[in-house]
């Protein structure tokens, strides 16, 4: 299964997100953040992602006469980049599309279900807005973005950080107008 098929499941790219920023989760672990997913369900996409190449395991423990596996993202893990992108048919977009929306919703409804949870003391936002762009704007404004965010990517958990779950979609609203439909 390559990168884009198996990232085109919510349930896998949950596991990815969870698994994100360098934290280390037990199978068990990712069972308590995803109850509604049954267990047998997250060890068999555990499974898949390990074969995949996507997770490793970062330290083995005896519990209770089981062999309890930590995993995390692999550093030098298959990525779906822009020519995988490319080579996607519009039905893996519409595909990928729902499983990020679906990943999206699922860990937004996670996070309302804490007994902490405080939207307004979060600064949480779902903010939408139309950007009228030129193609030389939208990489200029990709560029920017890359450059405030790169860095904080690289951001490890510590005390006094919390993980924020950032969202970005880009695509056109509408079909852009022809040279005859704009005015004069």
């Amino acid at each position: 299964m390559d990168a884009v098929d198996l990232l085109l499941h919510p349930v896998r790219l949950r596991v990815v997100h969870a698994l994100a920023g360098g934290r280390v989760l037990t199978t068990s672990q990712l069972c308590e953040r995803m109850p509604e997913v049954g267990k047998v369900t997250i060890y068999r996409h555990v499974a898949l992602l390990t074969e995949a190449g996507f997770l490793e395991v970062a330290e083995e423990q005896r519990v209770r006469g089981a062999v309890e596996r930590h995993y995390r993202l692999r550093q030098d893990r298959p990525v779906v980049d822009a020519n995988a992108a490319a080579a996607m048919s519009l039905d893996d977009h519409r595909r990928g599309f729902a499983a990020a929306m679906a990943v999206l919703i699922a860990e937004f409804n996670a996070y309302l279900d804490r007994d902490d949870a405080d939207p307004v003391a979060d600064a949480v936002s779902y903010r939408q807005g139309t950007l009228w762009l030129s193609p030389d704007e939208l990489a200029e404004m990709n560029h920017k973005l890359l450059a405030i965010l790169g860095p904080l990517l690289a951001n490890r958990p510590e005390p006094g950080r919390a993980p924020y779950l950032l969202s970005r979609i880009f695509f056109p609203a509408e079909q852009a107008p022809s040279d005859e439909d704009r005015p004069g």
